[in-house]
């Protein structure tokens, strides 16, 4: 059951990683527009933050979470592709409005699907079931954008979308499947709907390592854009192409996978999740304040090379030491990124009340998505005034996070 659940969430989230860029590229080909593209992105993925919290409540109302998963994932396969179709055919202020529509549904391929773990993992395997869960984020990151340049570039950007979709459809009978709650909530009036909503929100404040959790990992969330932003200009700064700052998010993407196949296998008596938390957090810190010492270290290549030619290259050439250090930090930030998911993913699993747990998980997942866009808004032109304070900006956020989480653990004086 749990390798079905496995191959469904890898197969929707791979499409749902892939819709973003795809859309994008699409959108430019089709259009030749880059702010049409960027508009039809932006409606995506902002919307998500507004869909989150009334699917989690919706999803924990049905007796069967996944035939309405299923719906979901149709309906924004359905969004994507009059999207597409639409391209330079239709209005694009209409487009934008359907891709906003679409959004709504995203988080049914994040927390709504990880929220229904529970129905199929034992109590004592939930942890490791949890783990796993985390893997298929990371597969999707890593194999995601990938895809796309790789379809992209053999067959065009309306390829690229194509798979997307096909990549969505394809999980929406195992999603169909998943197993029916016990019990069913009544009262789906408008009333009760927007009580359940505010119950959802007052749960996560009231719960303190919920709260915790959930705070460290928004705050966190909003400085790793600086290093998805700054990647592709490490490349271009440090190795001559910014073909190269793919690679380095590649490396990233799969040092996390391989740091939480590794957790999924660890003992009971390793750290709880939520010190696994906080330190992955602040090891994210360490990585991102690394990568912001390697422009510094191309800096210093030509006072080097006049002093001794062959101590640094003429050109920016790839593999050099400053692009090894920028490897190493996106190593370091992946083995930091992982872990910290499926830790987050443990909390909210050990903590979120049953009745609320498709809500808790979608609304962690809208509040995190915000985080990311707010943190995007910063992080392009920070970069491109200076791309070393941009990462210790980043770096900086890591170490707010991190302080939060401990001034969240102060328990009260009676």
């Amino acid at each position: 059951m749990i390798a079905r659940y496995m191959f469904g969430a890898i197969t929707a989230r791979t499409g749902d990683e892939m819709s973003g860029p795809a859309l994008l590229v699409a959108g430019l080909a089709l259009t030749g527009s880059p702010v049409v593209a960027s508009w039809l992105l932006a409606g995506l993925t902002a919307s998500a933050a507004v869909g989150g919290p009334l699917l989690g409540v919706l999803l924990d109302r049905a007796s069967h979470p996944g035939r309405m998963l299923a719906g979901c994932l149709l309906g924004y396969t359905a969004g994507l592709l009059v999207v597409l179709l639409g391209l330079g055919h239709v209005p694009d202020a209409a487009l934008v409005a359907v891709a906003v529509l679409a959004g709504l549904l995203g988080p049914a391929l994040t927390g709504g699907w990880t929220a229904q773990l529970p129905l199929l993992a034992p109590a004592g395997r939930l942890e490791r079931a949890s783990a796993l869960d985390a893997i298929s984020y990371n597969a999707a990151g890593l194999a995601g954008p990938a895809v796309v340049a790789g379809v992209a570039a053999a067959w065009g950007g309306q390829s690229a979308m194509v798979v997307s979709l096909a990549l969505l459809v394809a999980a929406v009978p195992i999603a169909y499947r998943l197993p029916a709650r016990a019990h069913r909530a009544t009262g789906a009036d408008g009333e009760g709907i927007r009580r359940e909503l505010a119950a959802g929100f007052t749960a996560i404040a009231r719960n303190a390592p919920l709260r915790r959790a959930t705070v460290t990992s928004m705050v966190s969330y909003a400085g790793v854009p600086m290093f998805v932003v700054a990647a592709p200009l490490l490349g271009a700064a440090l190795a001559g192409a910014v073909a190269y700052g793919a690679l380095l998010l590649a490396l990233t993407a799969g040092a996390a996978l391989t740091a939480n196949a590794v957790l999924a296998r660890r003992r009971r008596t390793s750290p709880s999740p939520d010190t696994i938390l906080a330190a992955a957090t602040l090891l994210l810190g360490v990585a991102l304040a690394l990568a912001a010492v390697a422009p510094h270290l191309a800096a210093l290549a030509p006072h080097l090379a006049a002093l001794a030619p062959h101590l640094a290259p003429a050109r920016p050439e790839p593999f050099t030491a400053a692009f090894g250090v920028a490897a190493l930090a996106a190593v370091l930030a992946g083995v930091a990124e992982g872990p910290q998911l499926t830790a987050l993913l443990a909390v909210r699993h050990r903590e979120a009340p049953p009745q609320q747990r498709s809500q808790i998980f979608t609304t962690g997942a809208s509040l995190k998505i915000t985080s990311f866009a707010a943190g995007s808004t910063v992080a392009g032109p920070l970069a491109a005034h200076d791309l070393g304070a941009a990462l210790l900006a980043g770096a900086g956020l890591q170490v707010a996070a991190v302080t939060a989480y401990a001034l969240l653990s102060r328990r009260p004086r009676p």
